[in-house]
């Protein structure tokens, strides 16, 4: 697939404005503080994960209106002091699967959550465990279309809550300094991970590749690839209800989250990708952190550290391992983790 978004040169000044509802803020203040009436830890329990140098716990987590969100926990074996902790996100349609399956920030020596996504896990991977009881909302069949009409049903309204929930969570885990925390994820978890950015101050650091739900607007323009063409499949039957469906989806919009990030962010996109158009990526990189409570007139996104990777030849895969060494050494920069010594 050729390049089909805007030139490298306009992506890099690309600032668009965002239709921005006026009570965004009031809204998920509104959704986290009654999420957070439950514990968050429902329980944690050690498994046996085949593994010699890596410990593993089935984890439930408390999540919107207190349904049971299910992940893996692991840490490096045999290493006692707490660790900055990375909370990784997975992409749409994929659950946490099985828990050898995702070891790469286990071992650079992070404690490491991974949230299954609620009500999805049956697209690739090896499935999921958490059901999402709240699919009675008018909508389509796949999560990106359920709930569409009002951001109250939404299924991001709840995945988001649950994403910011995982977080709160392993903080409280045995073996995590919680003070050092970062949100990881690619494609539906880049999404995550940006909306944990903006709604949690006090994030560490935050680590996204070709997000989705990023100038939405502008993404269901361009492509009709799956997340986004569910929901412009819904909206070709639903005549009319396109009013309803963007409101929705303005409470949603990364580019939203991004502006109230504090964390330092490191980005990765593929200039070729039709699933999540570049263009939203940089949208989100650009007006990152405008909104983070700096004086606007002394340049705020200069004082958040940031930094963006594109890959001109690359789809949705992005840099792909490429992508993902330059993540491990930026992290290792921005959340060190002592070494024990020799």
């Amino acid at each position: 697939m050729p390049a089909f978004d805007l030139p490298i040169g306009e992506l890099e000044d690309y600032r668009p404005d965002v239709e921005e509802p006026p009570d965004f803020d009031e809204f998920w203040h509104g959704t986290l503080k009654e999420a957070a009436q439950a514990e968050v830890l429902v329980s944690v329990r050690p498994v046996e994960n085949g593994l010699r140098l890596i410990d593993t716990w089935d984890v439930t987590v408390a999540g919107f209106a207190g349904d049971p969100v299910r992940a893996w926990f692991s840490r490096p074996a045999g290493v006692p002091e707490p660790l900055p902790a990375v909370v990784e996100f997975a992409g749409y349609g994929r659950g946490r699967g099985l828990p050898h399956e995702r070891l790469t920030w286990v071992n650079a020596g992070y404690a490491h959550l991974l949230m299954d996504n609620r009500g999805q896990g049956d697209q690739y991977g090896n499935g999921g465990a958490t059901p999402d009881p709240h699919t009675s909302a008018p909508g389509g069949p796949g999560p990106a279309a359920r709930g569409l009409l009002d951001p109250r049903d939404y299924h991001y309204r709840r995945l988001i809550t649950d994403a910011v929930r995982a977080v709160t969570a392993v903080r409280t885990l045995p073996g995590v300094d919680g003070g050092r925390v970062a949100a990881v994820g690619n494609s539906q978890g880049g999404g995550l991970a940006l909306a944990v950015a903006g709604l949690v101050p006090d994030l560490a650091a935050v680590l996204v590749t070709a997000p989705f739900l990023c100038g939405i607007r502008r993404a269901l323009d361009l492509t009709d690839a799956s997340p986004y063409g569910e929901i412009s499949a819904y909206l070709s039957v639903h005549r009319g209800a396109e009013e309803a469906a963007y409101r929705t989806l303005s409470f949603m919009e990364g580019v939203s989250f991004a502006r109230r990030a504090q964390a330092p962010a490191h980005f990765g996109v593929g200039l070729r990708d039709t699933v999540c158009p570049p263009s939203g990526a940089y949208a989100a990189f650009n007006r990152y952190g405008e909104l983070s409570g700096a004086d606007p007139l002394k340049e705020t996104l200069k004082e958040i550290p940031r930094e963006i990777h594109a890959y001109p030849y690359n789809g949705h895969e992005g840099g792909d391992a490429v992508q993902v060494r330059r993540q491990l050494d930026w992290l290792a920069e921005v959340l060190p983790v002592s070494r024990p010594p020799a």
